[in-house]
């Protein structure tokens, strides 16, 4: 069961980090981020919000092992920590705060306590 349940988990952060990889306009505009002069974000988002997610997932499937799970578990948990800062330094607004806080803690949750 935990091993469907990882493949299940690592899917969804693959299609997860395909918005940011296919579509960071799209991904730009649900994070409230805003063009500049420069199109570096949307080199950022394909990389940071969708390449490291697409192929963690990915890798993770590939290599079938508890560890790589658990490595994508890490990557969501700062994630999260990174939120949990945002909400005491930016005072983002609180609900997509929580909706994406809450995805990323609980994909960390389970990749963690499944496979640690």
């Amino acid at each position: 069961m935990i091993d469907v349940v990882n493949v299940i988990a690592a899917f969804l952060t693959i299609g997860f980090g395909l918005f940011g990889f296919l579509a960071p306009r799209y991904t730009a505009s649900a994070l409230d981020l805003a063009p500049t002069d420069s199109t570096m974000g949307l080199s950022e988002m394909r990389a940071s919000v969708g390449g490291l997610f697409v192929v963690a997932g990915g890798a993770a499937i590939w290599l079938g092992q508890p560890l790589g799970y658990a490595m994508i578990g890490f990557a969501f948990s700062g994630a999260a920590l990174g939120r949990i800062l945002s909400l005491i330094f930016d005072k983002p607004p609180i609900a997509k705060v929580l909706v994406f806080g809450g995805i990323e803690v609980a994909l960390a949750v389970w990749f963690l306590w499944a496979n640690l």
